[in-house]
Order: C-alpha cells, then structure tokens, then sequence
C-alpha cells in the first residue's frame, strides 16, 4: 500500500509517498523563505498562494521521481491542523480533489501526531509508552504517549513557543528569516558566560513553560548593548542556552514524574544542535533512550503526514467527502487507534 501526504500547514509546502514495505519513497519539499524575509515573519495569505502554486506541480514531481503510477496509491493523507486556516484549505482541497478524482481514501492528518510519530520513519524506532517534547515555531509542549492516538498533555508553553521565542530574538539582534536557525549560527561564535539570562520557571513543580520573559529580558540587554558582532554572539549564545536548558530540565522532571525512560524531540526546533548535546547528556546519566529524525525531518514535511496515513489507513480511519480543517485541532481530540 502507499499513501501520498500533504503538508500545508504553515509556510512549507511538503509531498511525500510512504510505502508501507519499501518505506519512504520520495519526500519533496518547498520552503517560503525568500517570500516572507522582507516581512521579517510569515504572512498567511501570502503562504496560502504559494501554497496553491506549488502543491500540485510538487505531486507530479513526487509520482514522476517514485515512478509511481496514480493507480498504484491506496490513499490521500493530508495536514487537517493545527495551522494556518488558508494553508490547511489549500491542502485539504487539492487532497479531496485528487482522492475524489482517483477514487480512492483520504486521511485528515494532525500535523503533531504527525511529529510526535516521525521518529517511527527512522531504522531506530521508539516504542510505546515515551514522553514526547514537540518544539516547533507554534508549539512547545510535553506529552506522553501510551499508544496511536492516546496522548496526555503534561505542560506546554503559557505564552510564546520556543521556536517563536528564537525567531523573535533573532530578528531584534538585526538576523534573518528563519531566525532560529540564523540565530544558533551566531551562537557558535558566542563567548560562554559574559551574560546570564534567566530561566523561567525551572522551579516551578508542574511541566509548563514560559519563554516571553526571556524574550524580554533579552530585548532589554540588547537594547542597553553595543551591537557589534561578538557581543551580539555573545547574546544569541547565552539566550539558546537558557531555551534550551529551560527544556532539558522540564524533559527530566517529565520523565522523573511519570517513571519512563524514553523520549522523543521533535519539531523543527529538535535539530538544534545545542538541544540535541544537552539532551545526550541528559539520556548518559539518567540511562534514557532519545529518538530523533534526521535534520530534513525535523521541520514541517509530508514524511510524517504519509506515515500517519498509512497507520490511520490500514486501521480504516478515513475521511468523509467533507473537507475537515482545524486550526487549533488538539492531540487530546484524537482518537486511539490500536
């Protein structure tokens, strides 16, 4: 069986088609940067149209490079939410056009079920039950897993996302869109304990975050800094080590309060690299099993839309001919499946 999944969540238009014995086949994507960099952030209506002008032509490039023939795909899975509403119904339009045309299934997809699986894409896989950390541009959050389908909410983030947090940082010390990539670059040049940044919440007893108090206080230094480069390193350095000791603390205390030992990162934050070594160390001395995707897995993609197609397909959970969107769809909402 194979399974063709849309990703049109956000910003990245992504097309992949899973084989459920040969694997990933193809994965394509086209990212928006070049569009929404003169904004400084993304603009909907614009990710929408580009949205439409890339999906379709990303599809015949995915069936022409798998050699796949359209009466060799079993189903249509596609992002449903959480996202842009006008991205979502780009997606969800093409996928109900092609499955009603092809007559074959389709499979609204939670674009975090999405992530919190992708780690199931990778040789390495994880099993149930683990705790997930999701840190993404629009969601920081810990769940935890007991299988397909069941997740609990342990904590998430009160105010900005993590992913946020970077981006908005990154664009006060004068970098580009994406701005957390741009801003990791920078840190690598950064001097370790010039500044001290505070890390909220790390007392706190439950599983939440915090991140616009960091993110002010950061703009504060800034603000009362020279804006040469090493000291701008120096920032971006001290800010990516208070984010992200900021996770690794509340990981473990997940972790400690529910008496797992595994865990997945995931979400386009999940490739920074800073996270990825605290994390290492964390796992050596607590003896935890961390799951990652590669890099290009990380972010938004239709990897992880096809392969939670496929699981929701062979357990018949399909769409009706309605179009179903969500932009806030919540992991609780979902159902199990096995």
């Amino acid at each position: 069986m194979r399974v063709l999944g849309i990703e049109t969540s956000c910003d990245d238009t992504g097309i992949a088609i899973y084989d459920d014995r040969l694997g990933l086949m193809v994965n394509l994507l086209h990212n928006q940067f070049d569009l929404h960099s003169k904004y400084g952030g993304i603009v909907p209506e614009l990710a929408a149209r580009a949205h439409m002008e890339k999906t379709v032509p990303l599809i015949n490039r995915a069936l022409m490079q798998s050699e796949c023939d359209i009466k060799s795909i079993s189903a249509i899975a596609y992002a449903a939410g959480p996202g842009l509403m006008g991205s979502l119904l780009i997606g969800a339009s093409i996928g109900h056009a092609l499955s009603f045309s092809w007559n074959i299934p389709i499979i609204p997809v939670n674009h975090m079920e999405g992530h919190l699986l992708s780690p199931m894409l990778e040789e390495k896989k994880v099993e149930f039950p683990f705790i997930a950390l999701l840190v993404s541009g629009g969601h920081t959050q810990l769940i935890q897993a007991f299988k397909i389908g069941s997740y609990k909410l342990l904590g998430e983030s009160l105010d900005d996302s993590v992913g946020d947090a970077f981006d908005k940082t990154a664009k006060l010390l004068g970098l580009g869109y994406p701005g957390g990539p741009s801003l990791s670059k920078m840190a690598k040049y950064g001097t370790p304990g010039r500044f001290k940044l505070p890390r909220p919440m790390i007392k706190s007893s439950d599983l939440n975050f915090s991140f616009s108090g960091l993110k002010t206080y950061t703009s504060n230094l800034i603000n009362k800094q020279k804006k040469d480069f090493q000291t701008r390193a120096d920032i971006a350095y001290e800010f990516e080590s208070a984010a992200t000791d900021i996770l690794v603390i509340k990981c473990k205390r997940a972790l400690e309060k529910t008496g797992l030992n595994r865990i997945v990162v995931a979400g386009g934050v999940s490739a920074n690299d800073s996270l990825r070594e605290k994390i290492k160390l964390m796992a050596m001395c607590c003896e935890i099993q961390v799951f990652y995707v590669r890099s290009e897995l990380c972010t938004d993609n239709g990897a992880m839309i096809a392969n939670v197609g496929m699981l929701r397909f062979k357990e018949r959970k399909l769409s009706k001919l309605n179009i179903f969107v969500s932009p806030n769809w919540l992991l609780s909402d979902l159902k199990s499946i096995k």
